[in-house]
């Protein structure tokens, strides 16, 4: 199961990524299983040397009764000294953010695909959809022939 992040590759120049883990509890996982997950107002922040994915919306877990945890609280993100020593210096620079860009699994650990951006102009927008209509019009035409 993955979730993707549309709207940061829409909206953003990625420079940079990087897997991190995530701290979770039980229902929260459970949850995120079930499909209950949204990453797209979501952004990162690093603060005491250590990185937090703030604004994730993971839903209430049904079964979950007293022990169900807080939608909208912040993440603590597992990474390497290294690694976020250089995210810190990257963010410093003017208008770079740390977006989430997937939610995945591996061997059943949950992992989020970080990336450094930089924000798009209106025009870098446009641009891009004209590079993708041009690119699925030539894909079209070459399957013709």
């Amino acid at each position: 199961m993955e979730i993707i992040n549309r709207r940061a590759r829409h909206d953003y120049f990625i420079e940079d990524t990087y897997e991190a883990g995530i701290v979770l509890t039980g229902t929260e996982i459970k949850s995120i299983r079930a499909g209950s997950c949204n990453i797209k107002d979501c952004y990162g922040i690093v603060k005491n040397n250590e990185v937090f994915l703030l604004n994730m919306f993971i839903g209430q877990y049904k079964e979950g009764n007293i022990f169900n945890h807080e939608e909208t609280r912040s993440r603590k993100l597992l990474l390497h000294k290294k690694e976020i020593k250089k995210i810190k210096e990257s963010l410093e620079e003017k208008g770079l953010t740390l977006i989430p860009i997937k939610l995945y699994f591996k061997d059943n650990l949950l992992k989020v695909e970080l990336g450094v951006c930089r924000g798009k102009k209106d025009y870098d927008k446009r641009e891009s959809i004209k590079e993708r209509d041009i690119k699925r019009e030539m894909e079209k035409n070459l399957k013709r022939y």
